[in-house]
């Protein structure tokens, strides 16, 4: 005697316990029928009756009613629509026209790496997402106390305090000591991961408007070796001029200071110009304090650009701004150098 078909029931997450029996997990043995073994069929419910809130052998899972019936129990949580606390759908895909570039996001205060931006030197990629830069030179005590004069260090940062690069001055004792603020020094501008990703290259040479055949003048490389600029200092007799050039020997930018860089108690300010004249920019020289400008030659800086302007110009404003500290607000012997004009 052949057993009657059995219905397709749901499939349960585990097996249920069996009521008869011991507390171990499991389904029932097959009852005994007469004639043979086997499960007992199942009848489907007649037509216009409910299913039963009980499943099949004492299951708590209903099984599925046949189309046109009544809709089964639901047993799983419906659909969470996007923003009910999981991940965020992605809106926007990298590199779409009108979007930022991506991000990649630094521990311990730095800036975030802006990622994928084409024909930009590596490390410069932070450049394009920002129109201003602090400088903070670091206090060296024993430089305060004795006079005795230490390689510069500088923190830069952006206008949220983060760090963007490091800077560090390579040079000699005896080139420091012998020549004070007009030796010759490479600055290196480290990233977060310590590369070197911008150089600075001064050579020892004349400030003075008596030499005018032998003024100041700065490299600019990134990555190093690879020229993108120049800083020159163009001969005057009043105030301190200075031409931004590209890797090509063309001006892109001039900077022009005042009369009298001496710092009382406010900020000195050298605007940046564009070839027509037109102010586009500046570095600053900030007050930092009564005892820190009196007791330190440890300066603070500020320089804005705008913001579409190429990375490379960037950069050599960048330097422009260390060339100025060096030549108007480094002090030799905690004493201050400086002199109305260019005299």
């Amino acid at each position: 005697m052949n057993p009657q078909q059995q219905p397709q029931a749901p499939y349960a997450p585990y097996a249920p316990q069996y009521q008869g029996y011991t507390d171990q997990p499991g389904y029932p043995p097959p009852q005994p029928q007469a004639g043979g073994g086997g499960y007992p069929p199942a009848p489907y419910p007649p037509p216009g009756t409910q299913s039963p809130q009980q499943g099949y052998w004492g299951s708590p899972y209903p099984p599925a009613a046949p189309q046109g019936y009544g809709q089964p129990q639901q047993m799983y949580a419906p659909n969470q629509p996007y923003g009910g606390g999981g991940y965020q759908p992605v809106m926007v895909q990298p590199g779409m026209p009108g979007h930022p570039a991506p991000v990649m996001v630094q521990p311990g205060g730095w800036m975030p790496i802006p990622q994928g931006i084409p024909n930009c030197p590596p490390g410069l990629e932070y450049l394009t997402a920002i129109d201003q830069l602090l400088v903070h030179q670091k206090v060296e005590l024993l430089e305060a106390f004795t006079g005795f004069e230490t390689a510069n260090k500088y923190t830069i940062k952006n206008t949220l305090g983060q760090k963007v690069y490091w800077a560090m001055e390579d040079t000699g004792c005896c080139n420091r000591m012998c020549c004070g603020a007009a030796r010759a020094f490479d600055m290196k501008i480290l990233d977060t991961y310590q590369n070197e990703v911008l150089h600075f290259n001064r050579p020892l040479r004349c400030s003075s408007c008596w030499f005018p055949c032998c003024l100041q003048t700065m490299e600019v490389t990134a990555p190093p070796g690879n020229v993108i600029g120049y800083v020159e200092q163009d001969w005057s007799i009043l105030t301190p001029q200075f031409s931004i050039k590209d890797q090509n020997g063309d001006t892109v930018l001039k900077i022009s200071g005042p009369f009298c860089t001496f710092s009382i108690c406010g900020d000195v300010e050298f605007e940046v110009l564009s070839t027509n004249g037109t102010q586009v920019g500046k570095i600053s020289k900030q007050w930092s304090g009564l005892g820190r400008e009196m007791f330190t030659d440890a300066d603070h800086f500020g320089i804005n650009f705008p913001m579409d302007l190429d990375v490379r110009v960037k950069a050599t404003l960048l330097g422009a701004l260390f060339l100025i500290d060096y030549m108007f607000f480094e002090k030799s012997g905690n004493k201050e150098q400086d002199r109305p004009g260019m005299f």
